[in-house]
């Protein structure tokens, strides 16, 4: 089976300050628009953000390697080297990590780079990258 890009649809509550962000920020190219909403590519999938001026910020967590791993959560598994562009890139742009980039499960099953960071509508990002892309379903 070919994968297949995704589509996810997420709020936000300034669209300016979502265009700044993934457009400018995260580099993704902006596709179709009108005033309540934004297509973006984020890396090959469909990602909208739609105002909602009343967006509630989640605050929820769970423990996963001794980290509390914000929930909801959603990212894109990208290969070591684009994740290490992003690390990079979002470092010197003074991002404010809820979890720095980092290797998690170092030496075990399901090893992987990974760093969870918000969007300014507070949305939680994760984006992680496997030496062995063969370890992204790998069980104990």
């Amino acid at each position: 089976m070919d994968l297949r890009p995704f589509h996810l649809a997420v709020t936000v509550d300034d669209l300016d300050a979502a265009r700044a962000f993934y457009g400018d920020l995260m580099g993704c190219e902006e596709g179709r628009s009108d005033a309540r909403w934004i297509d973006f590519n984020l890396f090959g999938h469909q990602f909208v953000v739609h105002l909602d001026e009343h967006k509630m910020r989640a605050e929820a967590s769970n423990i996963v390697d001794g980290h509390g791993v914000p929930v909801p959560h959603f990212g894109i598994v990208l290969t070591m080297q684009d994740w290490q562009i992003l690390a990079e890139k979002l470092r010197q742009s003074q991002m404010e990590f809820v979890i720095e980039p980092a290797i998690r499960f170092a030496g075990q099953v399901g090893e992987q780079a990974t760093m969870f960071f918000r969007d300014p509508a507070g949305n939680a990002l994760e984006f992680k990258a496997f030496a062995d892309d063969a370890m992204l379903f790998a069980k104990q």
